[in-house]
């Protein structure tokens, strides 16, 4: 996600308290996970029909995990255990469009349209064959400090077209050579994606009036896609980047009372600083008050066809999209969990209507209908775990009615959020990142952290999210009934809770029992298993090393063994990144991971190029020495 910590505060979401006592039993020192610890993990559904699908493939972690743990880390530097390197494979500002200018501070929106994006994100590696590939790539945000010499004190019209086209998308072809994967800047299949390419707007929402402009009389056709936070991928070779923050690109020069339905999107008088508005009248509401409507989507790209179109699926609902994590169920129907990555906001389930057909074109259409859902979670006295429930988000559903403020079914999609308030689903702690295990079905999202949690009143402590003012935030997981990712129920248990046990050495801020010294993070984020089950987790932190947080060093990517408990520090990254996005070559012995905007608020980094020079986020790969499989 970009670094806004401080999301735009909501308005309280009506939803009763669940009892706290389950609290007061689990505060006993740290033994409130016992299920979840070395000894333990695979017990958190015992006496529950899906507890055989894990006892029965637990796996010794020292064969799952096959490296040595590194230690935290506080320099301008990325640090990899023993037997690993780290290379830096594209930087923002990188050629990748044929004929790109190089790198430049002062480099024009022309030069910018053509280079690689900043603040990558979200990535995927689409192999081609042995020896080429194509890289997707997210570019979430810029740091303006970076992108202009002048720090982005006074923005002009083309400074506004140079931030619209670092945004977006970054398509790059690879080629192997030496056994490296390295860009290719004569590839093909080059592509940029910013904030003024055209795109299909498809699905239940489509053609709406909601989504009508005095640019756009269809209600189809939009241009840009931007804050594109996570990713997902599809069976059928398409990329699926994530509309995040996108409130904080518009503004309203007419002073208008916008309503509820903007706020509850944190779309206000005022941008986060991008001053788009005062050079494109898209994004001030004052004269478009209905072009914020066209984001917030999850977007399908065809990295394949560089001259096809971008297509926003509104089935998938809007609001502040983190990741797609896809899947096959065994159904045939094709299954995405979202988060919502703000706080008390939810976790959703999307189900395609039509079913997976191997080799046909209709595949294509699988994400333009289908239903969306959304999750409320009960807990067990005494435990932080238990079961939930998929709410169904159908138009004339579980009270989603005209009586109720959604006059029909693109109503819902255009404003999901309310909609969850309305069938009462569970608020969380800033959902991110979604995880399908390649084998059991279980599925994990991180829940960052949330300083709202316990002190407002639409987020109250709750089993699933247990922790007053949690500043280290957990990862929940979750087992389908019978393994069907369809089913309208679940089973649930926190995997880890991230904490400090130097500072807190008892409690619920001291961490789980696979929390220790040795291992610690804060914030995870960015998550994705590998086909052997291990669990790669990203931290997008506080990186102070100060108070609450002494000792943890900078961000990090940690790994885990999901049937242990396990957790080992894999990587750490420089001063005032954050460590986002991972990919892996078919072979698994290339691992691709992005940093995210080193020295952000003028922090003291100069990553990668080091001396004087500005820090660029880049994307890395990391291969064994040995030329082996990536965590064996």
């Amino acid at each position: 996600m970009s670094n806004f910590d401080d999301h735009t505060d909501q308005r309280p979401l009506e939803q009763e308290p669940e009892s706290n006592q389950f609290v007061d039993a689990a505060l006993s020192r740290r033994g409130f996970l016992k299920a979840t610890g070395a000894a333990g993990t695979v017990g958190f559904f015992a006496a529950s029909p899906v507890s055989q699908a894990l006892a029965s493939t637990v796996k010794n972690p020292s064969n799952l995990l096959g490296f040595e743990a590194i230690s935290i880390s506080t320099q301008d530097t990325v640090n990899v255990p023993k037997g690993y390197r780290a290379d830096v494979l594209i930087s923002w500002g990188d050629e990748v469009v044929k004929g790109a200018p190089t790198f430049n501070q002062n480099n024009d929106a022309k030069a910018q349209a053509m280079q690689f994006g900043d603040n990558n994100d979200g990535m995927t590696f689409f192999p081609i064959s042995d020896e080429r590939a194509v890289l997707a790539v997210n570019n979430e945000y810029t740091n303006n400090e970076y992108l202009y010499s002048h720090q982005g004190k006074a923005i002009t019209a083309d400074d506004a077209l140079k931030g619209q086209a670092a945004h977006g998308v970054s398509v790059v072809e690879l080629v192997k050579q030496d056994g490296q994967w390295r860009v290719n800047p004569d590839g093909r299949l080059n592509r940029r994606i910013t904030a003024y390419t055209e795109m299909e707007l498809t699905g239940p929402a489509a053609g709406h009036s909601l989504l009508k402009t005095s640019k756009d009389a269809s209600g189809r056709k939009v241009l840009g896609t931007f804050n594109n936070c996570a990713n997902g991928e599809t069976p059928w070779g398409t990329y699926l980047t994530c509309e995040e923050n996108f409130n904080g690109y518009f503004a309203d020069s007419k002073g208008k009372e916008l309503g509820e339905t903007y706020a509850r999107y944190g779309l206000g008088a005022k941008d986060r600083g991008y001053d788009w508005y005062k050079h494109d009248d898209r994004f001030d509401m004052g004269i478009e008050p209905n072009e914020p409507h066209r984001h917030g989507w999850v977007v399908e790209i065809d990295p394949m066809n560089p001259n096809s179109t971008p297509k926003k699926l509104t089935a998938l609902g809007r609001f502040k999209h983190e990741n797609a994590a896809l899947m096959l169920d065994k159904s045939g129907h094709v299954v995405v969990y979202l988060g919502d990555d703000e706080r008390g906001e939810h976790l959703y389930k999307f189900v395609s209507k039509n079913k997976y057909q191997p080799g046909s074109d209709t595949n294509r259409d699988l994400l333009e209908e289908g239903t969306l859902y959304v999750a409320k979670f009960t807990g067990v006295e005494g435990e932080l775990k238990g079961k939930g429930e998929w709410l169904e988000l159908t138009w004339g559903k579980n009270g989603l009615t005209p009586e109720n403020g959604f006059p029909d079914a693109a109503s819902v999609m255009v404003f999901a959020r309310l909609a969850t308030t309305q069938v009462g689903a569970t608020t969380m702690d800033r959902p991110e990142w979604v995880a399908v295990h390649p084998e059991l079905h279980s599925v994990f999202v991180t829940l960052t952290n949330n300083k709202n949690r316990g002190v407002k009143e639409n987020q109250p402590i709750n089993a699933a999210n247990p922790r007053e003012k949690n500043l280290y935030g957990h990862i929940v997981r979750w087992q389908p009934t019978g393994s069907d990712h369809t089913a309208a129920t679940f089973e649930w248990d926190i995997f880890v809770m991230a904490g400090n046990p130097d500072v807190h050495p008892s409690g619920l801020m001291a961490g789980s029992d696979n929390i220790n010294a040795d291992n610690m993070f804060n914030s995870p984020d960015g998550i994705g298993f590998d086909r052997f089950g291990r669990l790669w987790i990203q931290t997008d932190g506080k990186y102070s090393n100060k108070g609450d947080f002494a000792g943890m060093g900078n961000n990090q990517m940690l790994c885990s063994d999901p049937e242990t408990g396990e957790i080992r520090r894999f990587m750490t990254g420089p001063i005032a990144c954050e460590i986002t996005g991972l990919t892996f070559s078919p072979d698994y012995k290339s691992m691709f991971v992005g940093v995210q905007h080193p020295g952000e608020d003028l922090a003291p980094s100069h990553f990668p190029q080091g001396g004087d020079s500005i820090p660029r986020s880049s994307v890395l790969v990391i291969t064994k020495e040995d030329g082996g499989l990536i965590g064996s």
